[in-house]
């Protein structure tokens, strides 16, 4: 009987570990892992990157945007800004993208960075230690450049 017993433990241990899922660690690491491996090596690894970029940020964006509290919606304006700032950069140093070893991969870590759910993320840092101070030095002049144009494009259109 005892040898009936043991075949029937082995049984069902191995039929509990086909039941047994990956794990969902698992499942991350190798999506991040395949997905870096794209980013290095990838022909539209500038797609993938500004999706991972894009994406994510916009889908919390419209909550922080549909809930009653104003923290998560400077959260997310506070990422945007600082998106904003860094493609007009990278626009304009387009080079950049060709001589930077594994380019795409170091954007998504750095706008992952930016979008990490803590307190202190890329994005927050970054805004007040680069943004806010020469937006507060500057701010007063640009809004000045901007009425002044909008005043001569005001009288443009009555003019016609």
């Amino acid at each position: 009987m005892w040898l009936w017993d043991y075949i029937m433990k082995i049984k069902h241990r191995q039929k509990v570990r086909r039941n047994v899922r990956l794990p969902l660690i698992y499942i991350g690491s190798g999506s991040a892992a395949l997905c870096a491996v794209y980013l290095m090596f990838g022909g539209l690894a500038q797609l993938l990157c500004n999706i991972i970029g894009v994406m994510y940020p916009a889908y919390i964006s419209i909550h922080a945007i549909e809930s009653s509290t104003k923290q998560d919606d400077t959260k997310w304006l506070t990422y945007w800004v600082t998106f904003g700032i860094f493609t007009v950069i990278e626009f304009y140093s387009g080079i950049l993208t060709h001589i930077i070893p594994f380019y795409w991969l170091l954007k998504c870590v750095f706008l992952i960075w930016c979008m990490l759910p803590t307190e202190q993320n890329g994005s927050t840092i970054i805004y007040h230690k680069l943004v806010r101070p020469y937006f507060l030095k500057h701010h007063q002049s640009v809004d000045k450049l901007i009425d002044d144009g909008m005043k001569k494009a005001t009288n443009v259109l009555k003019h016609d």
